[in-house]
């Protein structure tokens, strides 16, 4: 049985959204209107709108469908020169839309697929390059394949592609005047690099129920993450890897193409197995710099014992944590740093991250919802970085 949220999801793009929705009931509900916030009708408008729609409905095409023609009754959507069954068949047209000729079901394509993760990452980039995320460099740099702001005067050994003439033949000219020029080995300025490097990730998703409890959909902003920093490794770094782990009583891979139609199911949280699954597949890869990024919400509460599951999810029990801290010090002997983003705030909780994390030597970061896109995203390229002389 696969759970779904109760409760209230809001759409970050479409504040006017809220989709409410169980187990055994649909329903939907729409928050104050917004006008700014309302696409003018048109293709281009709505496909932003039907792929915001996709990521909550765990790539269910028909169900995504309906969303948006409730939404068409309420807000007027389209108009008389376009309407639903317009956009319905272009989208099929475009190769965005299947439909079964026998029972009349949709499904979405490769191509659509596609066009969320690239979605994603223009949503979580795009408020990178606004907040000036993303860019920090190492505190020393050297010889690499970046340039940095970074100046400093010429030294034996540096490379001739290094050195800025026009700031160098400033140096000259302040240094001895203008009227007979000339230039030494002290007016030579060099322009810093950084080296970027090949670096290996698995990025561990918890898709336990208490992913969706309380009210709160945290699954599909992490959904969108993963989404996003795959695209981004893709196009930008299609040297690096990327893995990417689900966790809940077991863990197992999945692929790039899976990640739309992920939802959580009513699992504990086996962090444990996540972290061996992670370990195993950072293994076989070649590369130096190896990273595990860890979103979850809550305390691991679940162990494997031969086909026996041990499970407590009340408090923190010692023999499951133990056994959790225990594997992320091994990380730690193996060189494999873990970031934990934590998305959830109950004290208790944060104190655990904080023991894990010290037992690692990685990192956490304590994250909303809506800021955790660029935390992994600037932790992601901060990471890439390597100091070289």
């Amino acid at each position: 049985m696969i759970y779904r949220q109760q409760g209230k999801t809001f759409t970050e793009n479409y504040p006017f959204l809220y989709v409410q929705k169980g187990q055994n009931m649909r329903g939907f509900g729409f928050s104050k209107f917004e006008p700014n916030q309302i696409p003018k009708g048109g293709f281009d408008e709505l496909l932003k709108l039907f792929l915001e729609l996709l990521n909550y409905t765990s790539g269910d095409a028909g169900e995504a469908l309906a969303w948006l023609n409730e939404l068409d009754k309420q807000y007027n959507l389209t108009n008389d020169d376009y309407g639903m069954g317009d956009f319905i068949d272009e989208l099929k047209q475009k190769g965005y839309l299947n439909e079964d000729n026998q029972n009349g079901e949709f499904s979405i394509t490769a191509k659509t697929e596609q066009s969320i993760r690239q979605s994603a990452l223009e949503e979580i980039f795009g408020k990178l390059k606004k907040s000036g995320k993303g860019n920090h460099r190492s505190p020393q740099s050297g010889q690499g394949d970046e340039k940095n702001a970074e100046r400093r005067e010429f030294e034996f050994g540096d490379s001739l592609d290094q050195i800025d003439m026009t700031q160098s033949i400033h140096n000259a000219q302040v240094n001895h005047g203008i009227g007979d020029f000339m230039m030494t080995e002290r007016d030579l300025e060099v322009e810093e690099m950084d080296y970027k490097t090949l670096t290996s990730t698995v990025l561990m998703i918890d898709i336990s129920h208490s992913m969706i409890l309380y009210g709160e959909d945290r699954i599909t902003p992490a959904k969108k993450v993963a989404m996003a920093l795959a695209e981004l490794i893709r196009t930008k770094y299609p040297k690096d890897t990327l893995d990417i782990v689900v966790f809940g009583n077991d863990a197992w891979p999945i692929s790039l193409q899976d990640l739309p139609y992920l939802q959580v199911g009513p699992y504990h949280t086996n962090t444990y197995a996540g972290l061996e699954l992670a370990t195993d597949l950072l293994r076989r890869r070649k590369t130096h710099n190896k990273q595990i990024f860890m979103i979850t919400d809550g305390k691991p509460t679940c162990l494997k014992e031969g086909t026996r599951y041990y499970k407590n999810s009340i408090g923190l029990d010692r023999k499951v944590v133990n056994k959790t801290l225990n594997m992320a010090a091994q990380c730690k002997r193996l060189k494999i740093p873990i970031t934990t983003f934590m998305i959830a705030k109950d004290p208790y909780l944060q104190q655990f991250v904080r023991k894990f994390t010290e037992t690692n030597g990685g990192k956490a970061f304590y994250s909303s919802l809506t800021g955790l896109g660029e935390y992994i995203f600037e932790d992601y390229i901060k990471n890439r970085r390597k100091t070289v002389r």
